[in-house]
Formats: C-alpha cells, structure tokens, sequence
C-alpha cells in the first residue's frame, strides 16, 4: 500500500498529494511518470510526477478532478493509500546544457514543468518560467518555481495577475527580447500547439509533452499514438516528450476530444447509475 502522507487544494478542481513510495523516489527523473490505482479493478491513472524526495521517500503528484477516477483520487487524504504505483515510466527530459531555456506551463501543467526547470537551471541554463492560470486563484507554485529557476512571468485570462492574455503573448515577447536557445511546453493541446507556432516562425527548438493523450501508461491500449515526423510513437513508451516540429496536431487532437467525448459518457453513465440506485433505496424504506 502507498499511503498518502500530505494533501494540498491548490484552488478550482486542482489537488496535491504527496505519496510514499521509496523506490520509486529514488528512480525518478524530470518529465517522467508514474501509474496509480485506488483499489482492486479500479481504473490506472497515469500522472507526471511533479515532484520527488529520494531522502523521505516521497513522490508528488498534482491532479484535476475531471473524471470519475480523478474524483475518487482527490477525495482521498493522509493515511489513505493507493493499492498500486508503478514507476518511474517514460523517458526522462533531456537534461543538458542548452543555454537560455523558456519553459512553460499551463493550468495544471505548471506542476511538471517544475522538476523540469529546477534541473535545466542546475545544469547550468538559464531558465524563464512562464505560466498561465484563468485566474489568479487557480495559479500555484508560483514560489516554488521562483525558488527554481532565474525568473517567473504569469499570465492570467482575467488579468486578475500578470499579463492579461495568451500565455503565448509572453513566450513570444521572451523569444524575442532574449536568445532563447529552446522551448519547453507543458499543458492542454492547444497552448501546446499555440506554443510551437511562436517558436518555429523564429527558429527556436522546442519540446512538448503528450501526456494528455496517456490512458493505459503502458503502450499496450494504443490510445497514445502520435505521428512525429514520419513515424507512428507511443506517448508513454517512447515520450512523452517531443521534438515540438514534428508532432502532427490536428491528428493528436481529434485523439484527445475523443478521450474527452468518452469520458463525458462514462461520467453521464455514473450519475444516471447513481440516480437509479437512490430511487431503488428510496423505494426499499
């Protein structure tokens, strides 16, 4: 069992949880993943690890109640234990010295782009955090990235903090104020893609994480397939990180509305579901 040891609500449908897992702790690595199970025949779940302590033997992980899943992991609080984690799973992020690194996050991909720019900044890089909330009330680990990397610029939808805006307004006034010598992009499709247009006008590399389009975590399922470049990839086998240029968009997607259609349905099941078994407790008294 791998008990909970620490939850945070990190505003909106945003939850922390630090769980105990030692060995796993002690194997991971920036932009990897790991796979959690609540109980017995209970769905896997695959989440970037947002953090990770060898010493306490700890993992992080920061999650968004979307799907029923998700909601049963939220509602779970210290002393609680998940019946599996596996990992760490996936490629690591190509931690070197590049020199100026923008990276960038959005909504609850703030929390993996954090391991990522603590070790691009301890390599030696200079690093520009960037992350984006649609209020400042959903924002978070704004210090603890602070504390990481050389700078942190916010962008808000509202304007409630920050630059009222696309957080692509921000990447391309950096792209363009400093030599950037790579992107890191981390969170929904479309800010990805959004990303990726501003740097390759300007010749910039950049690398993006598939993890949206994770299910299974273990390539078997399929339902992670990217087009990159030529080739046909497994985001959890053979990414989930990428050369930015060559992940076909459109394709990646229409996977991931797919996803969403799915779970939209499952969750309609459950609450219909739900309905019939009160009206049957109702009937019973």
């Amino acid at each position: 069992m791998y008990k909970i040891v620490d939850y945070k609500h990190l505003g909106g449908q945003t939850h922390e949880l630090v769980v105990e897992a030692p060995q796993l702790a002690k194997k991971a690595k920036a932009g990897q993943f790991l796979i959690v199970r609540i109980g017995e025949g209970d769905e896997r779940i695959p989440l970037t690890i947002a953090d990770h302590d060898a010493e306490a033997g700890t993992v992080t992980i920061v999650i968004q109640a979307v799907g029923l899943s998700t909601k049963k992991i939220v509602a779970m609080r210290p002393g609680d234990a998940f019946a599996d984690v596996v990992g760490p799973l996936g490629q690591a992020s190509e931690i070197e010295n590049y020199g100026t690194v923008v990276i960038v996050g959005g909504g609850v991909g703030i929390a993996p782009i954090y391991p990522i720019a603590r070790d691009l900044n301890l390599a030696g890089n200079p690093v520009i955090a960037i992350i984006r909330a649609k209020t400042k009330d959903l924002l978070f680990w704004e210090d603890k990235l602070a504390a990481a990397v050389d700078e942190v610029r916010i962008a808000t939808d509202d304007g409630s903090v920050g630059h009222k805006g696309f957080v692509t307004d921000l990447l391309a006034e950096a792209c363009d104020t400093e030599k950037v010598d790579i992107v890191w992009a981390i969170g929904p499709m479309i800010m990805m893609y959004n990303c990726v247009k501003v740097t390759k006008e300007r010749g910039i590399r950049s690398i993006v994480s598939m993890n949206p389009v994770m299910i299974d975590g273990t390539g078997m399922c399929g339902g992670c397939r990217v087009r990159v470049g030529n080739e046909t990839k497994f985001a959890c086998v053979d990414g989930p990180e990428f050369d930015g240029d060559l992940i076909d968009f459109d394709l990646a997607m229409k996977r991931s509305r797919f996803m969403r259609d799915k779970e939209a349905e499952a969750i309609e099941h459950d609450h219909e579901c739900n309905l019939g078994l009160h009206h049957n407790e109702g009937g019973a008294n």
